[in-house]
């Protein structure tokens, strides 16, 4: 898990080849101004979710891992917590892995929560259990899906 602020995107191109070509992307638009919706910007090797972020309560916001996906989180016009936990430590699966939607929800709570403010971005690879959208109100936000 990666916690940091756009501006500093630049020293995160190295980690996945994918990387740069999001980076340059979220750096080179008005993020604001775009409408919600998902981009393809590489197939769906490199997916864009500009997202109304309907926020929960840390109670009711699921515990979510992907195995196929990196996810580059980015609230947009609010702040958003965000819980983390190690995925190994993850127990109480609440279904099975969903391959379609690369995705599996656990009911394990985090241990970790980081307030991730406007322009910051929270990177959870697939070893990471993350539990996104916990706040109040509507904010939009942006994830990234970058494809192993």
């Amino acid at each position: 898990m990666i916690l940091d602020s756009l501006e500093n995107s630049g020293k995160y191109t190295s980690i996945h080849p994918r990387f740069k070509q999001a980076f340059d992307y979220l750096n080179d638009n008005d993020l604001l101004a775009m409408p919600f919706g998902k981009i393809e910007l590489d197939g769906t090797n490199l997916i864009i979710i500009v997202a109304d972020q309907e926020c929960k309560t840390s109670d009711e916001a699921k515990m979510e891992t992907h195995n196929k996906y990196i996810d580059i989180q980015i609230p947009l016009s609010a702040s958003e917590t965000m819980g983390w936990i190690a995925g190994n430590k993850l127990k109480l699966p609440t279904a099975p892995y969903n391959q379609e939607k690369d995705v599996a929800f656990f009911a394990d709570k985090a241990s970790n929560f980081l307030i991730v403010q406007p322009f910051e971005f929270a990177i959870f690879f697939p070893e990471d259990g993350h539990q996104p959208g916990i706040g109040v109100g509507n904010h939009k936000k942006i994830i990234v899906k970058v494809l192993l």
